[in-house]
């Protein structure tokens, strides 16, 4: 390593600036296999963030499937996913323009074969031999809410079908999958309040000719989640529960459920995105699997002896399928993954855990390793004689040292859903940071997943209480071990993460200045005017509305901006629907009365998130101005200044 100037914290110059990260990055999700050829998903910020099907030869040639303006996302329950299905025979994806299904037989434009209505449609199954296909369909028709179904969509009508509803009753549904002999389909539905991760119900039912009948529950119920269902080659249903208190995988024979892991790791994710398969079959019977163990992602084949672990690289696994050689040799994988040290890539891999080929990498400059932070999995007490989960990341940059003396800023990040969880992969959000000399701390509070379900349930009831503690806590601990300056603590959050983030500012005094990126700040609002799928969510985390409105209001930091003493930044879309300018806004205004600093950022034309380039650059970039003036440093990066009211030198 060059010799490292000793510099103040927040001052250093940094490779990874917010151009970088808003330029050199591509989106890759949702790999699927057909016959030898591999599939994904490529959002390209190049070309306004537009979603494209890239397809993989056995030859290594990769092309585009889908054309511009062809944007493949589906808008089913809002966050989509699924959007696409794909067979020796051909595939069908959703347009996001007009959310129509799509059908493209190999070398065939694609042509719609569901009509121009409010319909959505995700999640598909074909049933080549009655030439339909199986989908979740939300139907946004004039009614009290949008309807869910599983509806069977004809393949070959002469014009574009609707198609005919197979399951119905159920508030919400997802994976329909037919049996490998065309006999049965299943499927997982959920009621409200519930949200996915809460309790889902397992059917099947019996296919013949185009009907569907004998729908029967086979498993799932008030306090157990099902998730991922599919079929294995013999005819048995593979699926995911967590009724052990941990996700593991399970087998239904027809007869009898058989645990076929006994872990006490969670496998799967939280069902924001349809269509997600964390386990895939081998072609020798076993069982390939991701798994979550200390908050990072891995990889084990599982049969009826014990589990044989993969080790890799990876601490973050998006997909993962066996891939069918020429040979048919059965060790030969497709892998969505992402590392400490590298971004997300598709991978080939073999079962020995040997990275044989990369196929595409979502960052396209490489970054210098020697300005990487490492996370490091930490766990410290929290309220309740309890403990709780971050990843912590060092400040590191190859020309820079923290001087002699000085303890590093801490920077506080509150991740989304709430009911998600933070990632130890490379992230360049994170790096821009820490390669400026911040400590960086990704809070997997209370309520995350991927710790199991007593942990995942922590929050119920108490959203703003336990996410808030557990934010405080990572500081104080850091604090306790010397690793940062506690009188430097900033902490920053969007949406959810964002409500962490105002909660903290408002009931606590331990953040020195924060940053909310259109964070909620009034939960009542946010229960009377939200999408279906997330419109009971708030009974689970605060309590029912209108009847708890008092738990609401007690915990809403719009109406405690009393409170707020630390200076605080606040980027907001002016057409955020879902947390309304207003908001923001209002707790502006009161920082600005008692004289605090505070920034407020607008962007014009923007929603709940921000999309075009230019404003995520803006709003990094206008974040750390804001560190800056705050904590006393002056950033390296040439940044336009940002209008900060209550500074001592307004």
């Amino acid at each position: 390593m060059t010799s490292q100037t000793a510099a103040p914290c927040g001052s250093w110059r940094s490779p990874i600036t917010a151009e970088l990260i808003t330029s050199s990055a591509i989106g890759l999700s949702s790999l699927r296999v057909a016959g030898e050829n591999l599939y994904w998903l490529e959002a390209r910020p190049s070309e306004a963030g537009r979603v494209v099907l890239v397809c993989r030869k056995p030859s290594g040639e990769i092309r585009d499937i889908t054309p511009a303006p062809f944007n493949v996302r589906s808008r089913v329950h809002e966050y989509g996913g699924g959007a696409y299905q794909v067979d020796a025979s051909g595939l069908v994806f959703v347009d996001f323009a007009d959310q129509r299904v799509y059908r493209a037989e190999h070398g065939d434009a694609a042509e719609p074969i569901t009509p121009e209505q409010p319909l959505r449609f995700a999640d598909f199954a074909f049933d080549r031999p009655r030439k339909r296909l199986y989908a979740v369909r939300e139907d946004h028709r004039p009614q009290a809410e949008p309807e869910n179904t599983i509806v069977s969509i004809p393949l070959d009508a002469d014009t574009p079908h609707e198609g005919v509803v197979v399951a119905r009753g159920a508030d919400f549904y997802a994976y329909p999958r037919l049996s490998p002999d065309g006999l049965q389909l299943t499927w997982i539905c959920w009621h409200h309040p519930n949200m996915p991760w809460d309790a889902t119900e397992l059917w099947i039912a019996n296919v013949s000719g185009d009907s569907v009948s004998e729908a029967r529950r086979i498993a799932g119920g008030p306090e157990e989640s099902i998730g991922e269902p599919q079929w294995s080659s013999d005819g048995d249903l593979m699926y995911l529960s967590d009724r052990s208190g941990f996700t593991n995988l399970y087998r239904w024979d027809g007869e009898r459920h058989h645990a076929e892991s006994h872990m006490d790791n969670d496998f799967g994710g939280p069902l924001w995105s349809l269509g997600a398969q964390s386990y895939a079959q081998l072609r020798d019977g076993r069982w390939l699997c991701s798994f979550v163990e200390a908050g990072k992602h891995r990889m084990g084949v599982f049969s009826a002896d014990e589990p044989t672990l993969v080790e890799t690289e990876l601490s973050w696994l998006g997909g993962l399928l066996p891939l069918a050689g020429a040979d048919g040799r059965a060790d030969s994988l497709a892998v969505l993954g992402a590392g400490p040290r590298h971004g997300p890539r598709v991978l080939l891999m073999d079962l020995a855990g040997g990275c044989v080929e990369t196929l595409r990498e979502a960052m396209s400059n490489p970054i210098d390793p020697g300005s990487i932070s490492v996370a490091e999995s930490i766990e410290f007490p929290t309220e309740g004689n309890r403990s709780a989960h971050a990843f912590f990341y060092p400040p590191l940059n190859r020309d820079f040292r923290v001087p002699e003396g000085e303890l590093p800023p801490v920077l506080v990040l509150s991740h989304g859903g709430p009911t998600g969880a933070t990632s130890s992969a490379m992230s360049l959000a994170v790096q821009f940071w820490t390669s400026r000399g911040f400590g960086v701390v990704d809070v997997n509070y209370g309520g995350s997943t991927g710790y199991g379900r007593e942990y995942r349930s922590r929050l119920k009831g108490s959203w703003g209480l336990v996410d808030v503690a557990d934010s405080v806590n990572a500081v104080q601990a850091l604090a306790a071990s010397g690793r940062i300056d506690p009188q430097r603590a900033c902490i920053r959050g969007g949406s959810a993460g964002g409500y962490t983030t105002l909660a903290a500012l408002t009931f606590r005094d331990v953040f020195k200045a924060g940053a909310s990126h259109y964070g909620i700040g009034d939960l009542a609002a946010l229960a009377r005017d939200t999408h279906k799928f997330e419109s009971r969510y708030l009974d689970g985390l605060i309590g029912p509305w209108p009847e708890a409105s008092d738990i609401y209001a007690e915990r809403s930091p719009i109406h405690h901006t009393d409170q707020l003493a630390s200076p605080v930044i606040f980027f907001q879309g002016s057409e955020d629907k879902v947390v309304p300018p207003n908001q923001a806004e209002a707790m502006v205004e009161a920082l600005k009365r008692k004289g605090l600093p505070v920034g407020y950022v607008l962007f014009e034309g923007e929603g709940h998130g921000f999309r075009r380039a230019e404003n995520i650059k803006r709003a990094l970039e206008s974040e750390l101005y804001f560190y800056g003036k705050v904590l006393g440093f002056e950033p390296a990066d040439e940044i336009e200044p940002v209008e900060i009211h209550g500074l001592a030198s307004d």
